[in-house]
């Protein structure tokens, strides 16, 4: 995998600033563009859970096949799955949530000086849990491909020396949360995302079937969302899953994500030990370069622009 590009605070520090004011209101950029609030979940909704997927399973001999199956299963009815018993310590996990949270609580002017700049990975901390997100991203990306039933180096061209980002989002408490999205809908243009939650406090949610769902993250496990990309190169068996995040009226909300993405230099497109005369190509084949620049093109809206990227939507888009 290549190095990691950490960006994202910027925002996270302004929002935090301007929430150390008393509010009332919120302030009017921050309201929803469709002015609806944010509807309330269901009793339906609240009841369900994503599904969680154990690591030393689908790495142990014997229970390979019924977990590989599970695994396939997940992706394509769920895209999502809390993951345990990854390899990465507690003791790692908790020291990354501390200094977070510690960061968050130091003034403006001493969060700055240890601004990232893209491309530096700072902070020891934060390096060693990169380095271990990135072994781990290995891994579920080869189990993926076995579950898909393709070959390894399909996954490898597209994914090993990937590009990858790391998110750090601080969500403050809001007077109107019903007012306000955190994060639009949508879904990620990545393979996957692994996603950690630093402080406990709930908000992340995904839709499923029409319903919104509330995650509630179990100790010590990452949630792993597939992303476009992995929809595009399963020819749309896996379901890349439209998520959003709302905010809180009392607490704060942390989170971390790191992204996996294809390399630079890929193309971007079903594999092809998928397709057959019975299943043609659902999307088009695209160079990552312009991939990324169309999806970033587009503000988030909900999985929008995958569907411009099938193939009774255009041509095919090689380059």
């Amino acid at each position: 995998m290549a190095s990691s590009k950490p960006k994202g605070l910027g925002s996270s520090l302004t929002i935090q600033e301007l929430a150390k004011e008393p509010m009332l209101v919120v302030p009017e950029r921050y309201v929803r563009l469709d002015n609806k609030p944010c509807s309330i979940l269901s009793e339906d909704a609240t009841s369900q859970t994503i599904p969680t997927v154990d690591m030393q399973q689908l790495l142990m001999g014997e229970a390979t096949d019924f977990q590989l199956d599970k695994l396939h299963s997940i992706c394509k009815e769920w895209g999502i799955f809390q993951l345990v018993n990854h390899g990465v310590t507690s003791l790692l996990m908790e020291k990354l949530k501390y200094e977070i949270e510690e960061f968050y609580k130091l003034p403006l002017e001493e969060k700055m000086k240890y601004k990232i700049q893209p491309g530096d990975v700072e902070g020891e901390t934060l390096e060693s849990y990169i380095s271990e997100l990135q072994k781990l991203a290995i891994t579920v990306f080869g189990l993926m491909a076995k579950s898909l039933k393709i070959d390894k180096g399909e996954m490898e061209e597209m994914f090993d020396d990937g590009m990858q980002s790391v998110r750090m989002s601080y969500y403050p408490p809001c007077p109107q949360p019903e007012m306000v999205m955190g994060l639009r809908p949508h879904s990620d243009a990545t393979g996957i995302t692994i996603l950690l939650q630093v402080n406990g406090v709930e908000g992340f949610q995904i839709k499923k079937d029409g319903i919104w769902i509330p995650v509630s993250f179990l100790p010590d496990a990452f949630v792993v969302n597939v992303g476009d990309t992995l929809e595009i190169l399963s020819n749309g068996l896996y379901n890349s899953i439209e998520h959003r995040v709302t905010v809180n009226s009392v607490k704060e909300r942390m989170s971390i994500a790191m992204f996996f993405n294809p390399k630079f230099e890929a193309e971007i497109g079903p594999a092809a030990s998928l397709l057959n005369p019975q299943n043609p190509p659902l999307f088009k084949r695209i160079s990552t370069e312009k991939y990324y620049k169309k999806y970033f093109s587009h503000r988030l809206n909900g999985k929008l622009f995958l569907e411009q990227m099938k193939t009774e939507n255009g041509e095919d888009d090689t380059a």
